[in-house]
């Protein structure tokens, strides 16, 4: 049965979660907007709890800049709250996910952010 928690709870522990990053780290994320979103699209891989669209820092070059769409974090509330079995375990099962999608931004593969213990 998934966790019972409120859109807006849900956003609040998202936003809780960013609070978690330091500063100097929240300072470089370069144009990236965050979304909770309730699903990810149909035949979307199973379990996906997040995902990062967009082209990474790391990938970035002189062609990047003026018109370029801001790259989107997607957090998937529904997915997230059926995952969980407590409510501790959802909220931090939110700051992980939305750590990995940002550690994309940065650049880093899902294997190294499994290594950091961000999978």
């Amino acid at each position: 049965m998934p966790i019972r928690m409120s859109r807006d709870e849900f956003e609040e522990a998202v936003a809780d979660a960013l609070d978690t990053i330091p500063q100097d780290l929240l300072d470089r994320l370069d144009n990236v907007v965050i979304t909770v979103e309730e699903e990810p699209e149909p035949g979307s891989a199973p379990g996906l709890l997040g995902l990062y669209v967009g082209v990474p820092l790391t990938a970035r070059d002189s062609s990047y800049g003026l018109g370029q769409l801001p790259d989107h974090i997607y957090i998937f509330r529904g997915p997230l709250t059926r995952y969980c079995y407590t409510r501790d375990q959802l909220l931090e099962q939110i700051r992980v996910t939305v750590l990995h999608e940002i550690g994309h931004h940065f650049g880093i593969s899902d294997e190294r952010l499994h290594e950091l213990g961000w999978g």
